[in-house]
């Protein structure tokens, strides 16, 4: 869509003000400054610019001008995170001589609709101990909408241990800093159910894990052959969800897993993660 609107300019009455040029600029950013990169430059991957007018003076109370910014590319969704944001974002700007220049912005909110996936595979995991525990997970699929509805079914074929009680976490990990593609490829033995931060080696690339909803599936033990049915709307987690994103400009990727944990009576704790892929059905 094209990116139009107007630009009013009020003034006292009778007051005057001379000016060098007044300018509209739209701009896409992924801004890095915010959260563990605070003071990294931010990077424009869009940079538009037009003259509304010229060198002269305001004498109207009130002056409008009209502005529309036509075919853009606009490659990215607008994304707000813990430690990076892709803003679009118009901004006026009325230059004055001698003095610093008169500015104004105001952000765009930008989303796609995704393709819904070809095919649904199901999702089966096993998780065991020894001759003590022995546990089949099965999810309806890997790929949801953002409001869908996760289901699936535990199964219990060896239970030799006391499970107190089990509870189903969705988890969003977002990766960020210059090169993350090769990060987020390796990032999924990367273990959390609460929120945390991690950082690599070379200190360039930071991992923030948020737990964004739990909820307990089962109070009490179960016992062998018992199978467990699992619900969970996308729709009821009170996060604002996003679509996943995979390497967004080799800056920042975006990740949900699932993540099943188990407690037993000693208060030790069982867990197994999933990763699934959430895309955007519809916009809002």
């Amino acid at each position: 869509q094209d990116v139009q609107g107007a630009v009013i300019l009020r003034l006292p009455p009778g007051k005057k003000v001379e000016h060098l040029g007044i300018k509209v600029q739209f701009i896409g950013r992924i801004d890095m400054s915010i959260g563990v990169h605070e003071g990294r430059p931010h990077y424009d991957f869009i940079s538009l610019s037009k003259e509304l007018a010229p060198p002269g003076s305001l004498y109207q109370t009130e002056t409008m001008y009209t502005f529309h910014f036509k075919n853009m590319d606009k490659e990215f969704e607008s994304y707000c995170g813990r430690n990076v944001a892709v803003r679009y974002i118009v901004k006026v700007k009325v230059e004055r001589k001698f003095l610093p220049p008169l500015k104004q912005e105001q952000d765009v909110w930008v989303q796609f609709r995704g393709q819904e996936p070809i095919s649904h595979e199901s999702i089966k995991m096993e998780v065991g101990i020894e001759d003590c525990l022995h546990i089949e997970f099965e999810y309806a699929r890997r790929q949801y909408h953002l409001r869908d509805t996760i289901t699936g079914k535990i199964h219990f074929l060896l239970v030799q241990i006391k499970i107190k009680h089990m509870e189903l976490a969705v988890i969003r990990r977002e990766t960020s800093g210059e090169g993350v593609a090769l990060a987020a490829a390796t990032d999924a033995t990367n273990q959390g159910s609460s929120s945390n931060s991690n950082v690599d080696a070379a200190g360039n690339i930071f991992t923030e894990t948020q737990t964004l909803v739990k909820y307990e599936i089962m109070d009490g033990a179960p016992v062998k052959g018992e199978v467990i049915p699992v619900k969970l709307s996308l729709q009821g987690i009170p996060a604002d969800l996003t679509p996943t994103y995979t390497a967004v400009n080799n800056r920042f990727s975006v990740r949900y897993f699932l993540n099943l944990v188990l407690v037993d009576e000693d208060d030790r704790r069982y867990f197994k993660q999933q990763e699934i892929i959430l895309w955007r059905k519809d916009l809002g």
